[in-house]
């Protein structure tokens, strides 16, 4: 094909792409209807952070509770550093978090509190890497910028039957994008493509027939358009092992908080070993009657898998409360009944549920 016949193909796709978003786009509570002006950055940038790796259904709830609480970034910059982590728990990946709350306190310290509107300035940001300062400068400021999250990825492997693997083709990837990524309406196309690979261009199962792009799509063309991205084969993850302490008195468990640097940084949890590769011949906190829980938890982090074993301390009756705290160090007893508002990370919600429920058995 000559260049000004790939430059034609290339408008195609953006021309197909919008009117299929002005018809199709999902209602989502960060987003302006397509055509009309961009929403605040603050909204974009908070739902952008929250997105990462995390599906637009768990995300959704956590967005209303912060921008109900918090709704602009002078008023996320004043909040607590514990209250915000306690308002992030269960939704992972708790770097975001402590990120979150350092941008927004460099951005509310900018003049007028305003987000920079370009993908460099941005960029600068804690927390902001390339594709979120992409997204951000095209949602929120209209500017022309690629924006290739693992949908558009997926989107564009397909489009042009891309035959190198990931990750190897981000490169080439981002190129094809960049071609089809027009000077207009850049914020409706960015969140188009994202659209279009959730809702129809899906990993398993792609809905063809329903696409805007299927006759310009060189996979489908091929008959085999799921085939595509190609993937490099992934090495299995380690497995480790831990145990969480469950120390529980009078109403309450005792309940510290993890170090800031680190997994679940910052979180408030149960007491745990080390995550090792092996749990074997680990000391308690205290010495005590301890006893092994029925179950444990297996929790999948990035570059590793954790199964954590819960152990229980039986309290001799009489022991103060302040006497079993005196040996464990900083920490807190938090009530019983109000544990669900302790803020705990999924994996010590999931291991105090198993420890609650042996103390109900015994």
């Amino acid at each position: 094909m000559s260049v000004d016949g790939l430059i034609a193909a290339d408008a195609q796709v953006a021309a197909r792409l919008l009117a299929h978003y002005r018809a199709h786009a999902r209602v989502l509570p960060w987003r302006s209807p397509p055509g009309a002006p961009p929403p605040d950055p603050y909204r974009v940038w908070l739902s952008e952070i929250m997105l990462q790796q995390t599906t637009v259904a768990a995300v959704i709830p956590y967005y209303e509770r912060f921008t109900a609480r918090w709704p602009d970034v002078t008023a996320l910059a004043g909040a607590d550093d514990a209250e915000l982590m306690a308002a992030w728990a269960g939704l992972g990946y708790y770097a975001r978090a402590r990120n979150l709350l350092a941008c927004a306190r460099q951005v509310a310290a900018r003049p007028g509190a305003r987000f920079p509107s370009d993908e460099a300035g941005l960029r600068a940001l804690p927390g902001v890497g390339a594709y979120t300062a992409a997204a951000i400068a095209a949602i929120a400021f209209g500017q022309r910028a690629v924006v290739v999250d693992g949908n558009v990825e997926r989107v564009v492997a397909r489009l042009f039957a891309v035959e190198t693997p990931l990750p190897a083709a981000r490169p080439m990837l981002r190129a094809l994008a960049d071609r089809i990524t027009p000077a207009h309406e850049c914020g409706d196309f960015a969140q188009a493509m994202m659209d279009l690979g959730a809702t129809v261009c899906t990993p398993r199962n792609p809905a063809c027939p329903a696409c805007p792009l299927a006759a310009l799509c060189a996979g489908r063309g091929m008959g085999e358009p799921a085939r595509y991205p190609l993937r490099t084969a992934k090495k299995a993850r380690p497995e480790r092992q831990g145990i969480a302490w469950w120390i529980a008195h009078e109403g309450a468990v005792w309940l510290v908080r993890r170090p800031d640097r680190g997994l679940l940084g910052g979180m408030t949890g149960l007491p745990t070993s080390g995550w090792e590769a092996g749990a074997p011949g680990i000391a308690p906190p205290v010495p005590g009657d301890w006893s092994d829980v029925a179950g444990h938890v297996r929790h999948v982090f990035t570059h590793f898998a954790l199964s954590l074993e819960v152990r229980r301390l039986a309290i001799a009756p009489g022991v103060t409360a302040a006497a079993i705290a005196k040996p464990l160090g900083p920490g807190q007893w938090w009530p019983l009944a109000r544990l669900a508002e302790a803020g705990l990370p999924t994996l010590f919600a999931r291991a105090a549920e198993i420890a609650l429920q042996e103390e109900r058995r015994s």
